[in-house]
């Protein structure tokens, strides 16, 4: 059986779609409005395996605030209802991801639990109309939605686009490993019986 999610999200600042296949390939059709925050979208799709369609209506004439963390939000609460009652999942996941000079760490525990770490530094304001800020404050509202501890540090790296796509892509690969099945969990992976 597929781990899929649909979540819409409407406020007075956007209106979110999200649907999320855990099980997919990779594909995405992704429209934000704002292009580099797609893209990032897209390599997270793609390298996770997972298929996600996300449509947003924003009030970009504000700034990229609100549709950058609400849309943080439905895709966590995607997550964690894609994910259901965790049986079987390794839980854990972590990734190393290279990216020309930069290097970034993504760790993560489905645990119910959230918490982030973030660590990096840019050094510019924006890449393209992404405010570089917004990548700690998507990131936290991600975990915080799904309810996932996630660890993220830049190892080293100085362009700002290399530093941003490989946060992401790490994201992917961590959260597909955690997801992963293995058949010597025949519960949940915890002492306490729940997740």
């Amino acid at each position: 059986m597929e781990r899929t999610a649909k979540i819409t999200r409407k406020t007075k600042e956007t209106d979110i779609t999200i649907e999320l296949n855990l099980d997919g390939t990779g594909v995405a059709n992704i429209d934000t409005g704002i292009g580099f925050f797609d893209h990032m979208l897209e390599g997270f799709a793609k390298h996770g395996f997972f298929d996600l369609n996300c449509f947003v209506k924003g009030d970009l004439i504000v700034d990229c605030h609100h549709t950058i963390e609400d849309t943080g939000i439905a895709l966590g609460t995607a997550i964690k209802e894609a994910l259901g009652d965790k049986k079987g999942i390794q839980r854990f996941g972590q990734r190393y991801l290279p990216m020309d000079e930069t290097l970034m760490l993504c760790a993560i525990d489905l645990s119910g639990r959230p918490y982030l770490v973030f660590d990096a530094d840019f050094s510019v304001e924006r890449v393209g109309y992404f405010d570089t800020e917004m990548v700690k404050e998507f990131f936290y509202a991600v975990s915080y939605a799904a309810g996932m501890n996630l660890h993220m540090k830049l190892v080293h790296g100085s362009n700002n686009h290399h530093i941003i796509e490989a946060a992401f892509k790490a994201f992917a690969k961590a959260l597909d490993e955690a997801c992963t099945y293995d058949e010597r969990i025949t519960d949940v992976l915890s002492t306490k019986g729940t997740l």
